[in-house]
């Protein structure tokens, strides 16, 4: 891949942290006490603003930050046609140095065939594209994403009772919202997926067990979804994947190298990229990159974004060596190892530190490649 196409030699994963005004006006919203265009506005100007930001760092690829959203996938997943919320009824351990931190989020239940109603995020995209010259890039939740936390049981036996249906549908939303996309410009997106990083955790396995699924091979049927739902993108449209253990609040959920999917996510998902997160020793090592093919680029998430301690730009250099054992130079980029805000609380570290570590990326990229 050419290096002036994305994934770029210096990348980031996304999510940026809510400005207070936004988070102000979301309360007031919330009570309403401004209406949903009062809100939008409010939106627009802090997306120029963290545009501005990426483009003055240096960045080729431009997101909006995720601003608009309160979390990175289940404000996507409850646009599905069949797609009903559920309150208080999915908990989610994540962890830290400190401890231990309980996510209680609102989770889903399909209720009805899946279908796409319209283009999800697609006016959120348009104005992203518009207000920069440079590469917009879209990112959404995997379709795999629909299934994992809740498995079967957050399935309607009697709108599914084959789950190859189910699979079927799925694939064929994302397919029709990929192609929709395409007709608004989308050159570059970007699928979120914490399932394929989770599976390389026997504990994670074992609660898919749990919910019914094959724990061992989970892996193989959400690569099979996600070619399904990518296999008429448009032409010329780059994918690429990000593989994430858990993000919220600088904690995590799962634990282990990608020894476990490795071998069939490098040679079988058909995607152009792999954003995978390497910032501490939870990740493993850079052994399961042999498993690379010639032509893929994977960017390798070294600075954390989980604290604001800074990484050196020679550590950097030295991990990127080690990595060179496995995967060639050519095929390698620079990114964090996940977004500073996956969900609307942030990551905890400042709008200032989230600059300094942008930039971390963009300068060493600079300097390995040119």
């Amino acid at each position: 891949m050419k290096p002036h196409q994305p994934p770029f030699r210096a990348e980031h994963v996304g999510s940026l942290l809510r400005p207070p005004e936004l988070l102000k006006a979301r309360e007031r919203f919330k009570n309403n006490e401004i209406s949903a265009a009062q809100l939008r506005t409010i939106e627009d100007g802090a997306v120029r603003s963290v545009v501005k930001m990426q483009e003055d760092l240096g960045l080729e690829d431009i997101t909006d930050g995720e601003l608009r959203r309160g979390s990175w996938h289940m404000d996507f997943l409850y646009q599905v046609g069949g797609v009903t919320k559920v309150q208080n009824n999915l908990k989610v351990q994540f962890h830290n140095e400190q401890g231990d931190i309980e996510f209680t989020p609102a989770a889903l239940q399909v209720t009805g065939r899946l279908r796409l109603e319209r283009c999800i995020f697609g006016e959120d995209f348009s104005f992203l594209k518009s207000i920069t010259k440079r590469t917009p890039k879209l990112t959404i939740p995997s379709p795999s994403m629909m299934h994992y936390r809740g498995g079967r049981a957050a399935i309607d036996a009697g709108v599914y009772p084959d789950l190859k249906e189910f699979w079927r549908d799925l694939a064929a939303v994302y397919a029709d919202e990929i192609a929709r996309l395409g007709k608004l410009g989308c050159a570059y997106l970007q699928l979120d997926d914490t399932s394929l990083a989770y599976l390389n955790d026997p504990t994670q396995r074992e609660h898919v067990a749990q919910l019914g699924g094959n724990a061992d091979d989970q892996h193989l049927v959400y690569i099979d979804l996600i070619n399904a739902a990518l296999a008429k993108r448009p032409p010329g449209m780059i994918v690429c994947t990000h593989l994430c253990r858990g993000n919220f609040r600088s904690s995590w959920v799962a634990a282990g190298g990608y020894d476990h999917v490795a071998d069939a996510l490098f040679g079988r998902l058909n995607v152009d990229g792999f954003f995978l997160e390497y910032d501490d020793a939870r990740s493993g090592g850079f052994e399961p990159l042999r498993f690379v093919p010639k032509g893929k680029i994977v960017v390798l998430g070294l600075v954390t974004t989980k604290r604001g301690r800074m990484e050196s730009k020679d550590f950097l250099k030295r991990r990127i060596d080690d990595a060179v054992k496995y995967v060639p130079l050519e095929q390698i980029a620079l990114s964090p190892q996940c977004g500073f805000s996956s969900t609307v609380e942030g990551n905890a570290l400042t709008v200032e530190e989230q600059i300094a570590k942008l930039r971390l990326v963009v300068d060493p990229a600079r300097e390995v490649w040119g």
